[in-house]
């Protein structure tokens, strides 16, 4: 192999797994052909496995090509579940190799190169938040407009699509973005304490008050008041609000002074506020009191090539924050980009954030980001899935075996025949 490889690669060669171990940190490869049989046991699999796993944790994104005995296919499949790239049975056919090598190399150098891209932080962003689909595009456009302006902002969406990151970055880019941002969520605070939060009591108001304090609304003047779950707020407080809204005045509870406060309201709600004013839950002249400008967030799984995207940002932080390189398998791309997201961007993250501590060899997989990674095949039914894995892995033993179907049939484990059947009936055409 090293002679007919010389002419066309530099050639490094370890006769054992601590040798392999120190010259890949020394030479960095990016490439390795590992037999799986070394030294002091060459006569089993167990060494090799060790040096398969060992120098993945040196370097997650490096390509290992395993070479395994003809009757040991088993073997090399078992080195593709822990994280090889690909394997060869002996005795290995140099042409076939030099193919697959080179396709090694290439794949390897775009994911460092996609690595490099990640860590310079030259990721597409408004205001930190990230999206290249033409939804988030639309919002960010939106963005831009109102936040030059005082108008009241409604922002709405589902939970974890990054509701109070809008109003942020909107009161960032407002001309009172020297004033303070106050949130408060109208969902998350029991309802006789919501109105002493939002509008402040005076000192002996009722039982517990010792002292007088401010509400949210007068700690937000000269800012942005943030009201989140608007939806959520009774009948009484939404006339308090509406009050606000039209004269620009609170009374504390308790107190008998009308105050001033020059705060502008953005609020966000996962609810639909139409349905709710047409039940009678919300009223119609807050509701247009607050919705001057409405944002629609959409959800990420209707965000065209945002997930990768936010998938990889989110990855790198990670390994940034935990000293380490990560990187996801093409199964565990695919369960994302197939995957529902009920909890939008907030799941994407904190599922990463949980694969990322709990991935070996700092390859992320669908088991450790807790996906299936038959998510793309839900609600289709058992006869339509069952074609499809079909498909999936006849046309990749296809691809691996170049177009032989006497060896893919033998990967697949089946008869040539039957493999001729699967292939009219899947429309699969032969190569």
């Amino acid at each position: 192999m090293k002679w007919a490889l010389t002419s066309h690669y530099d050639v490094l060669l370890a006769e054992d797994r601590q040798g392999a171990l120190e010259l890949l940190k020394r030479d960095k490869p990016g490439v390795v052909t590992l037999d799986l049989g070394l030294p002091p046991s060459p006569g089993d699999t167990r060494e090799g496995f060790l040096a398969l796993t060992d120098m993945l944790q040196v370097d997650p994104l490096l390509k290992v090509l395993v070479v395994t005995g003809q009757d040991e296919k088993e073997n090399g499949m078992e080195a593709i579940g822990l994280g090889a790239y690909d394997f060869f049975c002996k005795p290995v056919n140099i042409d076939e190799l030099k193919v697959v090598l080179d396709r090694a190399v290439h794949i390897q150098e775009l994911e460092r190169g996609r690595i490099e891209l990640m860590s310079s932080d030259q990721v597409e962003s408004f205001e930190g938040i990230i999206g290249d689909s033409p939804q988030m595009q639309a919002v960010f456009s939106a963005m831009d407009k109102v936040s030059r302006s005082e108008a009241s902002v409604l922002i709405a969406g589902e939970s974890g699509t990054g509701k109070e990151l809008v109003a942020r970055a909107i009161h960032r880019r407002s001309p009172r973005c020297n004033g303070p941002f106050i949130a408060i969520n109208c969902g998350a605070i029991p309802e006789n304490l919501l109105e002493s939060e939002l509008f402040g009591h005076e000192k002996g108001s009722f039982t517990g008050a010792h002292v007088q304090r401010q509400g949210r609304v007068e700690l937000s003047h000269g800012g942005t008041l943030f009201l989140d779950e608007i939806g959520e707020l009774s009948g009484s407080l939404q006339v308090k609000l509406l009050r606000f809204l039209q004269e620009h005045e609170i009374e504390r509870v308790g107190g008998r002074t009308s105050i001033h406060v020059d705060a502008r309201i953005i609020a966000a709600t996962n609810i639909d506020l139409t349905k709710a004013m047409a039940e009678g839950r919300f009223r119609e002249d807050l509701y247009y009191r607050l919705a001057v400008v409405v944002i629609a967030m959409p959800p990420l799984r209707q965000r065209q090539g945002d997930i990768q995207v936010l998938a990889r940002t989110f990855l790198q932080r990670q390994g940034a924050s935990q000293g380490k390189t990560l990187i996801f398998t093409p199964k565990a791309i695919k369960a994302m980009e197939t995957h529902g997201w009920p909890g939008n961007v907030r799941e994407l993250e904190n599922r990463i954030q949980r694969a990322s501590i709990m991935a070996e060899n700092g390859r992320i997989t669908p088991k450790d980001l807790g996906i299936s990674q038959y998510s793309e095949f839900e609600g289709q039914g058992l006869g339509k899935a069952r074609q499809a894995v079909e498909r999936q892995m006849i046309e990749a033993a296809l691809a691996r075996n170049k177009g032989n179907l006497t060896r893919a049939a033998a990967e697949l484990e089946i008869s040539r025949p039957s493999l001729y059947e699967l292939l009219e009936k899947l429309g699969i055409p032969r190569r």
